[in-house]
């Protein structure tokens, strides 16, 4: 059974719970890993959180929500193992799956209404891993972890 990690700071609290109750409303489960409340709090922390409930494959995938989905991604994508995306479209979401094997979805709730948010959600959980070509290029990414910079 698929399992998604989620979690935002105050500037996506909003969009997290309704993101949260579709999933459960589609017989995804959730594990909710803060904000809990409105309060402000350090977007890193709850990337942290999500992105070890991902590698440690408690959870299948996550979603990061902020303001923009821009520091979530940056905080995210310095995880070993994670490749995070910040989507703005469907289209956006299925490309990060098919091509890309993303794990972790992150949205902006000033930047992207509920409605296209659950749209972006639903492709970015339906969307499979094409291997083949993007494989190759995948593992270059991951192993880019590993240089010298």
């Amino acid at each position: 059974m698929m399992k998604i990690a989620i979690g935002s700071d105050h500037g996506g609290f909003e969009l997290k719970a309704a993101i949260i109750k579709h999933l459960n409303s589609n017989n995804i489960e959730t594990t909710d890993c803060g904000a809990y409340t409105p309060d402000a709090v350090d977007y890193p922390d709850i990337a942290v959180l999500v992105c070890g409930k991902v590698l440690s494959g408690e959870c299948t995938f996550g979603i990061l929500v902020c303001g923009t989905g821009i520091g979530m991604s940056m905080a995210a994508n310095k995880t070993n193992g994670i490749r995070a995306a910040v989507c703005h479209s469907e289209y956006d979401a299925q490309m990060t799956r098919e091509h890309n094997d993303a794990n972790v979805l992150c949205l902006g709730q000033r930047t992207t209404d509920t409605e296209l948010a659950i749209t972006i959600v639903d492709a970015f959980v339906d969307g499979v891993f094409q291997g083949g070509r993007h494989k190759q290029r995948v593992d270059k990414v991951m192993a880019l972890e590993n240089s010298a910079n």
